[in-house]
């Protein structure tokens, strides 16, 4: 029988899963009878290394790979794991709900992280597990009635001083043409301008994916967290790959051109913090990842909770001024 986890294995684990169906093979013998204890330990050892190896060693689009892993956690997943008592709320007042972005008021469980507890509203991609989910939230790609949602939401949350969580996992605004007729530039658009002014600690968290606008609209905040395996880019590498050289062959090296994996954005000061995952990715231990990302937020929370509204805004715009500063030599 097939795990469930080898059903989404990824190209570079298949060494890895297949010294794993042997040492299975020698356990299933050595509980018949045989000792092969020596032999079962040797082999451990091997794939604990090579599994070090691997994943010590992940190019950027085998990061991107792992971001896109359909056990990863979702948006719901971390509401679940973190919060208590979430009250999802919908719609845009204007045109209608988008299943794409999931926004809410729940407690935060800081007292499990040394923190107290506090009311937050979260804001998040979900992409949807089954095939039906999927087409029913688009794969996470927003409408323009889910940016304005959202913005609804936060403009709710900073009138009652509530600190807001943004979730980013998606692989971009979702293209159609009604969305295009609906206003989607303008909708993401008008969201950058007014999170850059809300008076409450934004703490925006990219948790796999985030491409392009459709990250960018749910994106602008105080502290910008980003999970180890996650990326984060104007655009995906299969789209670069396929405008630079009208292929997606392409992809590994437009990978590498972007930098867009967490070590890269902390380096130009786009990302404040790199979250740890377990080895091999977030969907390998789901229940150390959501610590380690609830960690993260309440720190987050305590470093900036402390200013001001003015100071608040004022830092928050002196951050977004600093993205992109170059200087030129010679």
């Amino acid at each position: 029988m097939i795990k469930k986890s080898q059903q989404f294995l990824l190209d570079f684990e298949k060494p890895i899963v297949e010294l794993q169906n042997k040492l299975e093979e020698l356990r299933e013998m050595d509980a018949s009878g045989v000792d092969l204890s020596s032999e079962i330990q040797a082999l451990s050892t091997r794939i604990e290394e090579l599994r070090l190896s691997i994943y010590g060693s992940l190019t950027r689009w085998q990061r991107v790979q792992i971001a896109r892993h359909p056990l990863r956690p979702y948006t719901y997943d971390y509401i679940t794991a973190l919060t208590e008592g979430f009250v999802e709320l919908h719609g845009d007042r204007c045109f209608g709900d988008d299943p794409a972005i999931v926004s809410g008021f729940a407690t935060l469980s800081g007292n499990r992280y040394g923190y107290e507890d506090r009311t937050v509203l979260i804001v998040g991609h979900q992409k949807g597990r089954d095939t039906k989910q999927r087409r029913y939230r688009r794969f996470g790609m927003p409408n323009p009635e889910g940016y304005r949602k959202a913005r609804r939401l936060m403009e709710l949350a900073s009138r009652f001083g509530k600190p807001i969580i943004c979730l980013l996992d998606t692989p971009g605004a979702y293209p159609g043409m009604d969305a295009e007729e609906r206003g989607q530039a303008e909708a993401i658009a008008r969201n950058l301008l007014v999170m850059s002014r809300l008076a409450v600690p934004i703490i925006v968290v990219v948790i796999g994916e985030g491409a392009s606008g459709g990250a960018l609209g749910i994106g602008v905040g105080d502290q910008m967290l980003m999970l180890e395996n996650a990326w984060y880019s104007v655009i995906s590498p299969e789209s670069c790959s396929s405008i630079l050289w009208r292929s997606w062959d392409h992809k590994e090296e437009a990978a590498r051109a972007l930098k867009l994996i967490a070590t890269d954005l902390v380096e130009v000061g786009i990302v404040d913090h790199i979250i740890q995952e377990p080895l091999g990715g977030a969907h390998h231990d789901p229940s150390a990842t959501y610590d380690y990302v609830g960690q993260a937020i309440c720190d987050s929370l305590k470093k900036i909770g402390s200013l001001t509204n003015e100071d608040l805004i004022r830092k928050r715009l002196c951050r977004l001024d600093r993205i992109g500063e170059h200087s030129l030599s010679g």
